[in-house]
């Protein structure tokens, strides 16, 4: 899977990289749990933090002139082990400059059919706004929040955790329906695409230009898996920094782990990004998908519970 995935970024001149898996900054996501560790050179001290993802560094380099690149690397992610999780994990994430996102999405569908000719067949790639796929499978609007509406919802399909979990959070509410009702319905056997994700949840990805209520990310799936998240990249620096400082307020409302804002990040993105879009992809999930097997432990040699 690994010759195949370089020699696919080969011929078409993506630049393979290698960026730091510890580091003085981590994302702020209130989703993402890390872990850090005390760098000791004395008399100096200092927390250092593996990364949940080497998208900051990848974009300091897009920044710095790279152009396209891409990166096969490990990730880590406190807390997170069961089917298809474990906090140390294989990515493979890369950049296109100057792809829009839909560019994107077709580079995806020839890698994932590279990946899978000869070993799985799949059924014609599906493309679909996460809109119409969440209305589709739970009649719920997901752009606009009715706190009525989605507890009435969750009382009435067996989820009604989701109440007491999700409170008036509406970004939390849509995760949560979305992996419980919708989710496992997407890719069977074939490539599905949700795209046009609610602006709530725009994450690193700009807002759509035409539609200020959703912003231009896409998520795959194969056989209900999520195996990648994507994004048109936001290259504004003053709204990253401002959607940063939300998160930090967020993760303070929750009580969780203070995290250590990317300033080098920021100062990338004043500097310039370049138009780019670009994708990450867990290749142990992938390799699962692959395999056809049901645990991520099944191709792991050294899962967390053996390492």
């Amino acid at each position: 899977m690994l010759y195949e995935i370089r020699r696919f970024f080969l011929a078409r001149d993506v630049l393979e990289v290698e960026t730091p898996l510890l580091g003085h900054c981590i994302g702020t996501d209130p989703q993402l749990a890390f872990f850090s560790t005390d760098y000791c050179s004395p008399p100096l001290q200092q927390t250092l933090f593996l990364q949940t993802s080497p998208e900051f560094a990848m974009k300091r380099l897009l920044a710095a002139g790279s152009g396209s690149i891409y990166q096969i690397c490990k990730a880590f992610r406190n807390g997170e082990s069961g089917r298809f999780h474990n906090p140390e994990f294989t990515l493979l994430e890369w950049y296109r400059v100057d792809f829009t996102l839909s560019q994107l999405m077709d580079e995806i569908d020839d890698l994932i059919t590279v990946l899978f000719a000869g070993r799985m067949p799949l059924q014609a790639t599906q493309r679909v706004s996460y809109q119409d796929v969440f209305y589709q499978y739970t009649g719920l609007n997901p752009l606009v929040f009715s706190y009525q509406e989605y507890c009435a919802y969750a009382l009435a399909h067996e989820i009604p955790e989701a109440v007491s979990i999700c409170g008036d959070d509406h970004p939390l509410w849509l995760d949560f329906i979305f992996s419980h009702k919708v989710q496992p319905f997407l890719g069977e056997n074939a490539l599905c695409m949700v795209y046009g994700y609610p602006a709530c949840q725009s994450s690193l990805a700009r807002i759509n230009e035409y539609n200020s209520q959703i912003t231009d990310r896409v998520e795959i799936f194969i056989n209900g898996i999520e195996l990648g998240n994507g994004f048109y990249e936001l290259c504004d620096a003053i709204e990253q920094n401002r959607r940063f400082d939300d998160e930090i307020a967020i993760r303070q409302q929750r009580n969780l782990p203070v995290s250590i804002k990317d300033k080098h990040l920021i100062a990338a993105l004043e500097a310039g990004l370049p138009e780019c879009s670009g994708i990450a992809i867990g290749l142990d999930r992938l390799l699962m998908v692959l395999s056809k097997r049901d645990l991520i432990d099944d191709v792991l040699s050294f899962a967390i519970h053996r390492a």
